[in-house]
């Protein structure tokens, strides 16, 4: 009897595309990213991504990223933030930056949920470049590079797509290996 109701409960799970089943749970930093959690109930999980919550929340921008969405994030990681230039991360969590870490951070963000498939269908169509409208207002440009995928920044900077199609309930998470800058 058990293994019947088991069963049932598998097929019908299977039959309507029961959630926490049909859509692929992720690793990132260490910790599983669920895609019936939304953006920062997963990315305050992950090793990899503490100085872009920090960020994040230092902006006030964590109950946005936990709206209904749908958001696409590209997520830089903590070697990302490494990267740039010495004392630039503290710089911009001061509260009298605020504004231009909102820049900063809204310029990794896209409305809408573009998963790696759909960036791809763009860049296609786009015979070979993809551009794509933050919601900062800036744009930033994807590409692949022969199945790598990358994006952009107004600077002419570019990162790479390391992990991609990172689903949540509100959107999707890219995660990248450069932080992106907009031009103002």
């Amino acid at each position: 009897m058990k293994t019947t109701k088991i069963l049932a409960t598998v097929i019908l799970a299977l039959a309507f595309g029961f959630t926490s089943f049909a859509q692929k749970t992720v690793m990132v930093g260490g910790a599983a990213m669920y895609p019936n959690k939304n953006i920062i109930e997963n990315a305050v999980n992950s090793k990899d991504h503490t100085t872009l919550v920090a960020a994040v929340k230092a902006a006030d921008l964590a109950e946005t990223l936990k709206g209904k969405g749908p958001f696409t994030v590209f997520a830089p990681t903590n070697e990302a933030f490494d990267k740039l230039p010495k004392g630039t991360v503290e710089t911009l969590l001061k509260p009298e930056n605020k504004k231009m870490l909102q820049n900063i951070l809204t310029y990794h963000v896209v409305a809408g949920k573009w998963s790696s498939a759909d960036i791809a269908k763009a860049i296609k169509a786009g015979k070979g470049k993809a551009t794509i409208k933050a919601v900062n207002g800036g744009t930033l440009t994807a590409w692949m590079e022969g199945k790598d995928l990358y994006i952009t920044d107004e600077k002419g900077n570019k990162s790479k797509v390391t992990i991609a199609d990172v689903n949540q309930s509100n959107g999707v998470i890219h995660v990248v290996d450069a932080v992106l800058m907009p031009k103002k």
